[in-house]
C-alpha cells in the first residue's frame, strides 16, 4: 500500500535553494571535483550551493576505471608534481576512506627486455615520437623504481616486484607463452566510486543549512548583473540565484556551460574512455585477484580488472565532440576483445559475456599532442568576470586528487571572499570511514554488536557496502517490518527506502547505477525494475503512472547508455 507523502521529497533541496536564492558561492557541476569543493567550502562555513543538471556523479565521474592511482605513466611526461600529489592522495585515501578504497596489486605483463628504451627518455624530455612499441622490462624497471620513491609517502603500499618467465607463468598460468617478465606494484581500487562521492557530498550537506545541494538542477543562463538562471530538469521550472562567486566544475562540459553563461571558452580537449564489464569466471580466475595493466600495441594504456565478481575491461582514449552522445561503440567492444587476446589468448571473450558497458569523457585541457595519452592529466583554474561576479572554471582533474583539488579550488574562492580557512580536509575521514573497523578484532566487535539485529552475514554485507553509515540502515531495518527485495535478495526494502529518502534519489536509474551496483554487475531484470519502482514509489510517493514511467524510462536509459537489453525494452542498436 502506498504511503501518503510529499510527492517528491527528494526535490525539497530545490525548494531550499528557491526559497533563499542568495549564496556566497554557486558551484555548477556535481562530479567528484565539484562535490569535493562543495564539501571543503561547507566545512569552512561558506554559504554554498551545488547544482547539477543530472544526478550526482552521473557524468565524467561515473566513467572511471575504479582506480585510485599515483599515475606511474605520468612520469614519462615529466609530471613529477602530479605524481607526487597523486601518490600522497592515494595513500591518504587508503586511510581516510578504507570502506571504499583498498590496496590493489597491479601486474604488468612484459614481452621484451629492451623495447622503448630510447623512445621513453625522448618523451620524458619533451621530444614527441611517432610510432609506439610496448615498453620493455628495463624501462619499466626504471619507472617502477622511481615510482617507489614517490610511494614512500605514508608507507601504505609495498614496493614493486619483478618475476621472470617461469615465476610469471606460475602466478598467472593463462598468460601467453612468450611472456618474459611480470612486474607487480600496488595502487588502490575504488570499488564503489559513486558511493564514495555520495559520502563526500553528505559530509558537506551535514555541515549545516548554509550548505545546499541539488541534483537535476541545470544552470542555463547568466544575466548581465551576474544572476544565474537555474532550471529544474524534472519540472521545467526556472528561477534565479545570486552568488558572489560562481565555480564552473562541469568537467568536459565546461566550455558548453560557459557558453550558456554567456562567456564562450575553449579550455577543454577531453578524450572518451569506454569500458565493458563481463561475467566470465575463467577470465576472473586468470587475473588471480590482481589488475592486469599494460600498454597495448597501439600505445594505449589498458586494463583487465577483477571487480565485484565480474571483470572490468578498458579503456579507450579517443577525441570526442561534447555535443555528441557519449557511448561505448561496437568498435570499442571489438578492441577490448583484442586486449584480452593480447595477454590471455586461450580465453575466449565475446558479446554474450558483457553485462554492462559505459563510457565517459575525461575533463582534459585542450592541447596538441602526438597521442591523446600524452595530454596532461594535471588541472588548473581559469578566472573570468560576468556582471562583477568572478567565474572560476576548473580545467582538468581526476578521481585520485579530488580532495587536494577541492582544497585548492576552495582556497582560491576563500581568497576572493576575503575569508580564512578554518578547517582542512587533509587527514579528515570521509563519511562511513568514521569509526570504521580496520583490524580483524575491531571488525569482529562491530559485527557482533550489529549482527544481533540483522545477523552477522547481513551486517558484514552492509558494512562493506556503506562503511559505518550502515548503522543508520540497521536502525531503520530494526524499526520496520523489513523484507528482501525478491529480484535482488542481497538488498532489502527498508535499505533501499532509506537510500531513497536520505540520498536525494529522483529517478529509478539513480538507484540502479549510483546508489547500488546492480546495473554494473548485470543484475537488472524486468522483474527488478517493477519491484524497485514499487519500493521506491512507496518511499517517494510515486503514483501508478509515475512508477510505470520510471520502469519504462529505466529500460530505455539502460539500453541506450549501457547496452542492457531487457525483455520489456524495444529493440535497440548501439550508436557511437
Amino acid at each position: 500500500m502506498t504511503r501518503t507523502r510529499d510527492p517528491q521529497p527528494a526535490r525539497s533541496t530545490v525548494e531550499a535553494i528557491r526559497q533563499r536564492p542568495e549564496c556566497d558561492v554557486l558551484i555548477i557541476g556535481a562530479g567528484i571535483n565539484g562535490i569535493a569543493t562543495f564539501r571543503d567550502l561547507a566545512l569552512n562555513g561558506v554559504d554554498v550551493v551545488l547544482v547539477d543538471r543530472d544526478d550526482y556523479v552521473a557524468g565524467a565521474s561515473s566513467g572511471s576505471s575504479h582506480m585510485i592511482h599515483g599515475g606511474i605513466r605520468y612520469l614519462e611526461n615529466g609530471e613529477f608534481r602530479l605524481v607526487q600529489e597523486s601518490v600522497h592522495e592515494r595513500n591518504a585515501l587508503l586511510r581516510l576512506a578504507p570502506h571504499y578504497v583498498r590496496p590493489l596489486p597491479t601486474t604488468i605483463p612484459i614481452f621484451s627486455t629492451f623495447s622503448s628504451l630510447l623512445a621513453a627518455p625522448l618523451r620524458f624530455i619533451g621530444i614527441k615520437t611517432k610510432g609506439r612499441k610496448e615498453r620493455g622490462a628495463l624501462i619499466i624497471k626504471v619507472g617502477l623504481t622511481i615510482y617507489d620513491t614517490f610511494s614512500r609517502d605514508g608507507g601504505r603500499v609495498p614496493r614493486h616486484q619483478f618475476r621472470g618467465a617461469r615465476a610469471s607463468r606460475e602466478l598467472l598460468p593463462a598468460l601467453r607463452d612468450d611472456v618474459k617478465w611480470t612486474a607487480t606494484y600496488y595502487d588502490a581500487s575504488m570499488h564503489d566510486p559513486e558511493r564514495l562521492a555520495l559520502d563526500v557530498l553528505m559530509d558537506g550537506v551535514a555541515a549545516g543549512d548554509h550548505a545546499r545541494a541539488s541534483n537535476y538542477l541545470e544552470a542555463v543562463a547568466m544575466a548581465d548583473d551576474g544572476a544565474v538562471t537555474l532550471r529544474d530538469t524534472v519540472t521545467g521550472d526556472e528561477f534565479a540565484v545570486r552568488a558572489r562567486v560562481v565555480v564552473n566544475a562541469s568537467g568536459p562540459w565546461t566550455d558548453l556551460t560557459n557558453s550558456a553563461l554567456g562567456e564562450p571558452t575553449r579550455y577543454m580537449g577531453g578524450t572518451k574512455g569506454s569500458h565493458i564489464v563481463v561475467d566470465h569466471p575463467e577470465l576472473l580466475a586468470a587475473c588471480n585477484g590482481r589488475e592486469i595493466f599494460f600498454e597495448f600495441s597501439d600505445g594505449r594504456i589498458v586494463l583487465i580488472y577483477p571487480l565485484k565478481g565480474r571483470v572490468l575491461i578498458g579503456t579507450t582514449d579517443l577525441a570526442h565532440d561534447m555535443t555528441e552522445p557519449i557511448r561505448c561503440t561496437e568498435e570499442e567492444v571489438d578492441y577490448f576483445f583484442e586486449v584480452v587476446r593480447h595477454v590471455f589468448p586461450a580465453i575466449p571473450v565475446d558479446r554474450s559475456h558483457i553485462v554492462f558497458r559505459f563510457s565517459g569523457v575525461r575533463p582534459l585541457p585542450r592541447q596538441d599532442a602526438v597521442s591523446t595519452g600524452q595530454i596532461s592529466r594535471d588541472y588548473r583554474v581559469e578566472q573570468s568576470d560576468r556582471g562583477g561576479v568572478p567565474v572560476l572554471s576548473l580545467v582538468g582533474g581526476k578521481w585520485t586528487t579530488f580532495r587536494a583539488l577541492g582544497e585548492q579550488l576552495a582556497g582560491r574562492v576563500l581568497g576572493i571572499l576575503g575569508r580564512s580557512r578554518t578547517v582542512s580536509t587533509d587527514g579528515r575521514l570521509i563519511g562511513g570511514a568514521v569509526g570504521y573497523p580496520t583490524t580483524s578484532a575491531d571488525r569482529d566487535a562491530w559485527l557482533a554488536a550489529h549482527g544481533t539485529v540483522v545477523g552477522a552475514e547481513r551486517a558484514a554485507a552492509l558494512l562493506d557496502r556503506y562503511g559505518t553509515s550502515a548503522e543508520a540502515i540497521i536502525r531503520r531495518i530494526e524499526a520496520t517490518d523489513d523484507a528482501p527485495v525478491l529480484a535482488a535478495p542481497e538488498y532489502s526494502r527498508a535499505e533501499l527506502q532509506h537510500l531513497a529518502e536520505t540520498e536525494q534519489v529522483v529517478r529509478l536509474v539513480d538507484v540502479l547505477l549510483r546508489r547500488t551496483s546492480l546495473a554494473f554487475r548485470g543484475l537488472v531484470t524486468d522483474a527488478l525494475l517493477v519491484e524497485l519502482a514499487e519500493v521506491l514509489g512507496d518511499a517517494l510517493g510515486w503514483d501508478a503512472d509515475r512508477r510505470a514511467e520510471e520502469v519504462s524510462g529505466a529500460r530505455l536509459y539502460l539500453a541506450d547508455r549501457h547496452g542492457i537489453e531487457l525483455a520489456g525494452a524495444p529493440e535497440h542498436t548501439q550508436k557511437g
